[in-house]
Protein backbone atom coordinates (compact mmCIF):
# COMPACT_ATOMS: atom_id res chain seq x y z
CA UNK A 1 0.00 0.00 0.00
CA UNK A 2 2.77 2.21 -0.14
CA UNK A 3 3.48 4.64 -2.72
CA UNK A 4 -0.11 5.85 -2.03
CA UNK A 5 -0.30 9.48 -0.65
CA UNK A 6 -2.28 9.97 2.40
CA UNK A 7 -4.57 13.03 3.88
CA UNK A 8 -2.96 15.15 6.59
CA UNK A 9 -3.06 13.54 10.04
CA UNK A 10 -3.37 9.99 8.53
CA UNK A 11 0.07 7.45 7.67
CA UNK A 12 0.40 3.70 7.04
CA UNK A 13 -0.68 3.14 10.68
CA UNK A 14 -4.17 4.81 10.85
CA UNK A 15 -6.73 2.52 10.98
CA UNK A 16 -9.69 3.66 8.28
CA UNK A 17 -10.79 0.82 5.96
CA UNK A 18 -13.41 -1.00 7.24
CA UNK A 19 -13.43 -4.85 6.99
CA UNK A 20 -15.63 -5.29 4.02
CA UNK A 21 -12.74 -2.29 2.07
CA UNK A 22 -10.03 -4.33 3.92
CA UNK A 23 -10.84 -7.91 2.37
CA UNK A 24 -11.21 -6.40 -1.10
CA UNK A 25 -7.86 -4.39 -0.75
CA UNK A 26 -6.16 -8.01 0.93
CA UNK A 27 -8.21 -10.12 -1.54
CA UNK A 28 -9.12 -11.90 1.33
CA UNK A 29 -12.74 -12.96 2.46
CA UNK A 30 -13.95 -10.80 5.68
CA UNK A 31 -14.76 -14.23 7.48
CA UNK A 32 -10.74 -15.07 6.84
CA UNK A 33 -10.20 -11.46 8.44
CA UNK A 34 -12.12 -11.84 11.29
CA UNK A 35 -10.30 -15.48 11.73
CA UNK A 36 -7.09 -13.91 11.46
CA UNK A 37 -7.96 -11.29 14.32
CA UNK A 38 -9.14 -14.09 16.52
CA UNK A 39 -5.94 -16.08 16.30
CA UNK A 40 -4.11 -12.75 16.77
CA UNK A 41 -2.30 -12.38 13.40
CA UNK A 42 -3.65 -9.14 11.84
CA UNK A 43 -5.03 -6.92 15.40
CA UNK A 44 -6.84 -4.34 13.52
CA UNK A 45 -7.60 -0.63 15.28
CA UNK A 46 -11.27 -0.49 16.84
CA UNK A 47 -13.88 2.11 16.97
CA UNK A 48 -15.56 2.97 20.17
CA UNK A 49 -18.49 0.42 19.28
CA UNK A 50 -16.08 -2.37 18.66
CA UNK A 51 -16.02 -2.22 14.28
CA UNK A 52 -12.70 -3.28 13.26
CA UNK A 53 -10.78 -0.62 11.38
CA UNK A 54 -7.37 -1.83 9.20
CA UNK A 55 -4.69 0.13 8.39
CA UNK A 56 -2.53 0.32 4.96
CA UNK A 57 -0.06 -1.78 7.28
CA UNK A 58 -2.54 -4.33 8.32
CA UNK A 59 -3.91 -4.70 4.72
CA UNK A 60 0.16 -5.52 3.99
CA UNK A 61 0.51 -8.06 6.63
CA UNK A 62 -2.74 -9.65 5.43
CA UNK A 63 -1.01 -10.06 1.89
CA UNK A 64 1.86 -11.47 3.54
CA UNK A 65 -0.34 -13.69 5.98
CA UNK A 66 -1.92 -14.97 2.64
CA UNK A 67 1.43 -15.45 0.60
CA UNK A 68 3.25 -17.45 3.41
CA UNK A 69 0.19 -19.31 4.07
CA UNK A 70 -0.76 -20.05 0.44
CA UNK A 71 2.27 -20.28 -1.90
CA UNK A 72 4.65 -20.91 1.22
CA UNK A 73 2.36 -23.25 2.70
CA UNK A 74 3.40 -22.75 6.35
CA UNK A 75 0.29 -23.15 8.70
CA UNK A 76 -0.96 -20.12 10.37
CA UNK A 77 1.03 -21.04 13.95
CA UNK A 78 3.81 -21.23 11.99
CA UNK A 79 2.65 -17.64 10.27
CA UNK A 80 1.98 -16.02 13.54
CA UNK A 81 5.54 -16.78 15.02
CA UNK A 82 7.49 -15.85 11.56
CA UNK A 83 5.23 -12.22 12.60
CA UNK A 84 6.77 -12.42 15.94
CA UNK A 85 9.89 -12.77 15.13
CA UNK A 86 10.12 -10.58 11.68
CA UNK A 87 8.68 -7.70 14.45
CA UNK A 88 11.13 -8.71 17.44
CA UNK A 89 14.19 -8.47 14.46
CA UNK A 90 12.81 -5.04 13.90
CA UNK A 91 12.45 -4.05 17.82
CA UNK A 92 16.19 -5.47 18.26
CA UNK A 93 17.38 -3.19 14.77
CA UNK A 94 15.48 0.18 15.79
CA UNK A 95 17.90 -0.74 19.69
CA UNK A 96 21.06 -1.37 18.01
CA UNK A 97 20.15 1.71 16.33
CA UNK A 98 19.71 3.58 19.41
CA UNK A 99 22.93 2.24 21.26
CA UNK A 100 25.16 2.88 17.90
CA UNK A 101 24.36 6.82 18.25
CA UNK A 102 24.74 6.58 21.94
CA UNK A 103 27.90 5.22 21.50
CA UNK A 104 28.87 7.54 18.71
CA UNK A 105 27.52 10.22 20.86
CA UNK A 106 29.97 8.90 23.65
CA UNK A 107 32.86 8.61 21.48
CA UNK A 108 32.23 12.20 20.35
CA UNK A 109 32.19 13.65 24.43
CA UNK A 110 35.11 11.76 25.30
CA UNK A 111 37.24 12.86 22.46
CA UNK A 112 36.30 16.68 23.21
CA UNK A 113 37.05 15.75 26.91
CA UNK A 114 40.38 14.03 26.16
CA UNK A 115 41.07 17.23 24.01
CA UNK A 116 39.97 19.33 26.44
CA UNK A 117 42.24 18.44 29.02
CA UNK A 118 45.01 18.05 26.62
CA UNK A 119 44.75 21.75 25.91
CA UNK A 120 44.61 22.12 29.95
CA UNK A 121 48.43 20.30 29.86
CA UNK A 122 49.36 22.57 27.18
CA UNK A 123 49.16 25.53 29.50
CA UNK A 124 50.81 23.80 32.62
CA UNK A 125 53.79 22.47 31.29
CA UNK A 126 56.94 23.48 31.62
CA UNK A 127 60.49 22.84 29.71
CA UNK A 128 62.56 20.37 31.03
CA UNK A 129 66.41 20.03 29.97
CA UNK A 130 67.12 17.16 28.08
CA UNK A 131 70.89 16.81 29.70
CA UNK A 132 70.45 14.48 32.04
CA UNK A 133 73.29 12.92 33.97
CA UNK A 134 73.59 9.26 36.17
CA UNK A 135 75.81 8.98 38.89
CA UNK A 136 75.72 5.76 40.78
CA UNK A 137 76.79 6.32 44.50
CA UNK A 138 78.93 3.38 46.12
CA UNK A 139 79.80 3.25 49.82
CA UNK A 140 82.38 2.32 50.66
CA UNK A 141 83.34 -0.41 52.82
CA UNK A 142 85.73 -0.32 56.53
Amino acid sequence: MTGIPFPPGVDEDTPVFVISVAAQLSGLHAQTLRTYDRLGLVSPGRTAGGGRRYSARDIGLLREVQRLSQDEGVNLAGVKRIIELENEVEDLRAQVLELAHEVAAAHVAAEQAAAAVHTSYRRDLVPVRRETALVVWRPQSR
